[in-house]
């Protein structure tokens, strides 16, 4: 395993749930830092995430988050996308932990 490449194990490890990229983290410090990597996390987020996050208010700050901290704020902050005040033209993005299920809510 000390041979294969960090790029493959991100590749592998995109694959999976992130449930199961987090419990791969335990197996070497290879899996920990392909599992660390954007590229694992990128997958579990929306296609358009920058779009969606740079059209919330707190998008500064997200936007440049390492993909896997985002993740997880998102699991436990959801967005506000929209200005906020009116029920037409708010949504709110989060993200449930175990199976990255993006949730849209009205």
């Amino acid at each position: 395993m000390k041979r294969l490449p960090v790029e493959c194990v991100s590749h592998i490890l995109s694959l999976t749930s992130p449930r199961d990229a987090c419990r791969s983290s335990a197996v070497s410090c290879l899996f920990r830092n392909a599992a660390d990597s954007d590229f694992v996390w990128e997958k579990p987020l929306p296609s358009e995430f920058k779009r969606i996050i740079s059209s919330s208010s707190s998008s500064s700050s997200l936007i440049s988050m390492p993909r896997k901290a985002l993740y997880f704020h998102l699991c436990t902050h959801p967005i506000i996308i929209g200005d906020g005040h009116t029920v037409t033209n708010s949504l709110s993005l989060a993200f449930t932990r175990a199976y990255a299920s993006s949730v849209l809510t009205v």
